[in-house]
């Protein structure tokens, strides 16, 4: 019997051992997968561990844009008292308590066990958070875009939401390359879900750094002058663009009023301070214009710069309406001057030489009514029709900058094509992802090597004895165009008293190595046209850009007048002498604009040669052969003359001109 009850107890024991053996090796073999994965789960929490953004530098290496460590506020739903970490984490991070009390409702309904409360945190905040007495509160590494300069380049640069995702500016326009691929972190917790221990599943891999073709030093040149001429002319907005015309690079790209990248919009900011003038928002040009008109006339007619044309006294009859040059008067001109004094009439009168067919070639041949492609969103094309929708003026129109809008970029393309000897360049923003270089676009030939050059020549004349009088350098032979656009009402279908003053133009003149495009948009009266208050910034920022490329300068930097002055003093005389070659006149410092330029003598008599660049011995040479009387002041290279050349020459006037070396 006890045998009996020794044997069924032995069988018992082996069938309980049995069973845990079959247990364990269910637990540890058969279900070892489903069950380790099931306590993963329960266990460990996988952490996704953002990518650093890619640094964006400008073109000598300053950083313009960068992500830097930073601290986020997690908590989990599931877990907490909605009600009462609601109120805590609002009284610590300065939150709306509705909204957030909204937002961890929604996770819970969601079974979401994690929940970001606030991306960034200050120092200030974590220290407040640190001193609470509870345990639901994970704060966790993160990373932070940051623009070190503020405001600086903000239009170019863009910003990133609150997913470190790319919005505006490049950031949006190259996200991809820049935002990288997030890693992820294993984090081992115990019951109450607080962490034991962690290890890195995969590491994160940063976004592709950026080199802008930007330079940081002009840029904020630009943007400080910009700003400026918009408070002080009373304008809606303004932009500002520098190029370099041999390769497109864009050496600064500003635009006013601006915003703060590095903060969210306030709710009293305008929604202008974020859009991109010189890029998304298009404008009647107006006059500057009349280089694309006289560029096509070179080309396509006999005119040449000293032909004549008649403006029929600053008036013009057209079906429909007449067109007024803004200073009366102007009877016979040069085709020179009718770009230097900037005559409307006389624009048409040579847009009609041109004829439609030719005109709209050009006008599309310099880029306009298309993007040029440069890495921004949101870019404009501006407006220009086709042809079959012309009306009865619209050539008369667009040959001095009406019925076509463009922007600031656009005008900037173009007058690279004059400046680099014909060539349309495709402006570029990239100058390398990651130690890639990013090679120029092939520029493509729009104009004949000559006709450029002598564009060139006639857009000096604007600035020695034009409207663009304030665009003078120091140094530096210039040539530009104004233009004083004033801005159309759509809804009462007038052209108002309101004006897009704008000027555009290029230095040394003979081999220019930039070029600067000024907009500014709704100013008023003549103080606002684009001689007065557009022509200044080009000044400031054209000399800040010679002096950045270290460009060598070609003119003497004593003032013009001074030596002019020095040379009438003294009394010389010379064997008689010619000329030929830019324009460079001497005005006083009077601001002559579009609506103010005096009118130009009649187009008569022999014309006063250009010995600008010149050596003394090839003027005196010159000037006898031609039977020129000239009075020589100092030695070197010509650079300043009077009278001014293509100017009119009386009989027995001397010709002076003073040399420099």
């Amino acid at each position: 019997m006890v045998h009996r009850r020794l044997a069924w107890l032995a069988g018992l024991v082996l069938l309980w051992v049995a069973a845990i053996f079959f247990k364990i090796v269910s637990l540890q073999v058969v279900h070892h997968r489903e069950y380790a994965s099931l306590a993963r789960a329960r266990q460990e929490v996988v952490n996704e561990t953002p990518a650093p953004r890619g640094t964006i530098f400008d073109r000598m290496g300053q950083p313009l844009a960068m992500s830097v460590p930073g601290k986020s506020v997690y908590i989990n739903p599931l877990k907490v008292d909605i009600g009462s970490a609601s109120d805590l984490l609002s009284r610590v991070l300065g939150l709306d308590r509705a909204e957030l009390y909204a937002r961890m409702a929604r996770a819970r309904n969601n079974h979401r066990g994690d929940l970001l409360v606030e991306r960034r945190i200050t120092e200030e905040e974590l220290q407040l958070i640190r001193k609470q007495p509870v345990g639901y509160i994970d704060v966790r590494e993160a990373k932070e875009r940051h623009y070190p300069n503020g405001s600086l380049a903000a239009h170019v640069l863009g910003s990133v939401d609150f997913e470190e995702a790319g919005n505006a500016g490049i950031e949006k326009a190259l996200d991809g390359e820049l935002r990288g691929i997030p890693g992820r972190d294993m984090v081992l917790t115990d019951v109450k879900r607080r962490p034991i221990d962690s290890r890195v599943a995969t590491e994160a891999k940063p976004g592709e750094p950026l080199t802008l073709t930007i330079d940081e030093r002009l840029q904020y040149v630009a943007e400080r002058e910009i700003a400026a001429a918009v408070d002080a002319h009373n304008a809606a907005s303004g932009s500002v663009v520098a190029i370099d015309p041999n390769n497109g690079d864009i050496l600064a790209l500003a635009s006013y009023p601006t915003y703060d990248p590095n903060l969210p919009p306030g709710p009293g900011e305008s929604p202008i301070a974020r859009q991109n003038h010189a890029v998304s928002v298009p404008f009647e040009p107006g006059s500057v214009f009349k280089v694309i008109t006289l560029s096509a006339a070179l080309e396509t007619t006999d005119l040449r710069p000293e032909s004549p044309i008649n403006c029929h006294g600053g008036v013009l009859q057209l079906p429909g309406r007449i067109i007024h040059d803004s200073h009366l008067g102007n009877g016979v001109m040069s085709m020179a001057d009718v770009l230097a004094k900037s005559s409307n009439v006389g624009a048409i009168q040579v847009g009609l030489r041109v004829g439609q067919e030719n005109m709209y070639e050009y006008v599309r041949r310099f880029g306009f009514g298309q993007r040029t492609g440069i890495q921004l969103p949101a870019e404009s094309p501006g407006r220009f029709r086709k042809l079959e929708n012309w009306g009865k003026t619209s050539l008369a129109s667009v040959a001095f900058g009406q019925e076509i809008s463009v922007t600031t970029l656009q005008l900037a393309q173009a007058a690279s094509a004059v400046a680099n000897g014909g060539l349309l360049v495709r402006p570029r923003l990239i100058l390398k992802k990651g130690s890639r270089t990013i090679a120029p676009e092939r520029p493509v030939r729009i104009l004949k090597p000559d006709t450029a050059i002598t564009m060139r020549q006639m857009m000096e004349g604007v600035v020695t004895h034009g409207t663009g009088s304030r665009a003078r350098l120091v140094g530096y032979t210039v040539g530009g165009k104004t233009g004083s656009a004033q801005i159309y009402d759509y809804a009462a279908r007038v052209y108002t008293h309101t004006y897009n003053g704008s000027f555009m133009g290029f230095a040394p003149l003979m081999n220019p190595q930039v070029v600067v495009v000024v907009t500014l948009n709704a100013t008023h009266g003549e103080a606002g046209f684009g001689g007065q208050a557009a022509a200044p910034v080009f000044k400031v920022v054209a000399t800040e850009a010679l002096r950045i490329l270290d460009v060598p300068k070609d003119l003497p930097d004593e003032p013009v007048k001074t030596l002019l002055a020095k040379a009438k003093a003294k009394d010389m005389d010379a064997p008689p002498v010619d000329s030929g070659v830019p324009q460079f006149n001497v005005l006083d410092d009077r601001a002559d604009d579009d609506a103010s330029a005096a009118a130009a003598p009649a187009y008569s008599g022999p014309k006063v040669p250009n010995f600008r660049g010149m050596t003394k011995r090839a003027v005196l040479e010159e000037a006898l052969a031609k039977g020129l009387r000239v009075l020589p002041d100092g030695s070197g290279i010509a650079g300043v003359q009077d009278p001014a050349p293509g100017s009119p020459l009386r009989e027995g006037e001397r010709i002076r001109v003073v040399f420099a070396r």
